[in-house]
């Protein structure tokens, strides 16, 4: 009778089931307590009922042992459920390394997919099977929230600044894209699609598609146009620091701190340069804040990761 009707999304990724898991055991718990407290309740309303009015109750001594009991068993599950939730949350907050790179901008009410080779999408995501996928996301508006249901996966999207997600697709096929953070009057039509595709499938719809110009090369472009070029010579003798080889690795700030080159680093140093001082560089930059949109900040990123040391991969 009930085969019919879904208790919950399909498991389609590879951190589905343990999520599910997780949550059928907090769900077990929940009810085995529940059901044992009331029913100590209505044993006591019946075993210990008043039966004539002049009845009164002997006094409580207390027991040690069933205090204890009753506040160690609570707390040792709870630190159970704890320690397994955050293993589970850490898994799933870094993405491994190698994982395939994909930029989404979530804007009032689409979603926009940008592919490192140049492809481009609206309210679709096209993936390959078995690899691990890491979405580096932004908006351009308010605050959104990706949710794929089948994947157990769900992240803030900012405006301001970016958040990442990865998984790894497990199961081929068609699955449910949402916005789960009410974002204004058509909330409810920012949806999508995530197609999940066989390896070569995948790279037969990547080459076959209608290619655009890469996020490398059209970041290069803005690169040359924007003068960028002209302060961060290669060489490093130019203006503004060298890029090359920058992008992961630590820097120094005239402030004292340390930060990491990675995409906020740099999305930063785009639009409120006055921000971050370089150590032996006057700040001459000038804010490119309402000049680019968040596709060529991220081409931009893209060029600048690019950049490697001379016989280094």
């Amino acid at each position: 009778m009930l085969q019919g009707i879904p208790i919950h999304p399909e498991q389609a990724s590879s951190i589905a089931r343990e999520v599910d898991l997780l949550h059928y055991v907090l769900t077990a718990i929940t009810l085995f307590f529940t059901a044992v407290i009331f029913l100590i309740i209505f044993y006591f309303m019946v075993r210990y009922r008043r039966r004539s009015p002049d009845e009164r109750p002997l006094p409580i001594e207390g027991s040690v042992p069933l205090e204890v009991a009753w506040t160690l068993i609570p707390s040792l599950i709870c630190v159970a459920i704890f320690l397994w939730s955050s293993s589970l949350y850490f898994l799933n907050a870094k993405a491994p390394d190698g994982a395939m790179e994909i930029f989404v901008t979530g804007r009032q009410w689409m979603w926009k997919v940008q592919h490192p080779e140049g492809m481009r999408e609206i309210n679709e995501l096209h993936v390959p099977l078995n690899r691990p996928v890491k979405l580096t996301m932004t908006s351009e508006d308010v605050i959104h929230d990706f949710f794929v249901p089948a994947f157990r996966i769900k992240k803030d999207v900012l405006p301001g600044r970016y958040t990442s997600l990865w998984f790894t697709a497990t199961q081929t096929g068609k699955f449910h894209l949402f916005c789960a953070q009410y974002c204004g009057a058509f909330h409810a039509g920012m949806g999508g699609w995530v197609f999940v595709m066989e390896p070569d499938e995948y790279d037969r719809w990547l080459n076959g598609g209608t290619p655009g110009e890469t996020m490398e090369s059209a970041g290069q472009s803005l690169f040359q146009e924007r003068g960028c070029a002209n302060c961060h010579v290669a060489d490093g003798s130019g203006r503004g620091p060298s890029l090359v080889g920058k992008f992961g690795q630590p820097v120094h700030l005239a402030t004292g701190a340390a930060a990491t080159v990675n995409e906020a680093y740099l999305r930063q140093a785009i639009l409120t340069p006055s921000t971050i001082s370089v150590p032996g560089y006057t700040q001459l930059m000038q804010s490119y804040q309402g000049q680019l949109n968040e596709e060529q900040i991220l081409d931009l990123i893209a060029y600048i990761r690019s950049l490697r040391e001379e016989g280094k991969p």
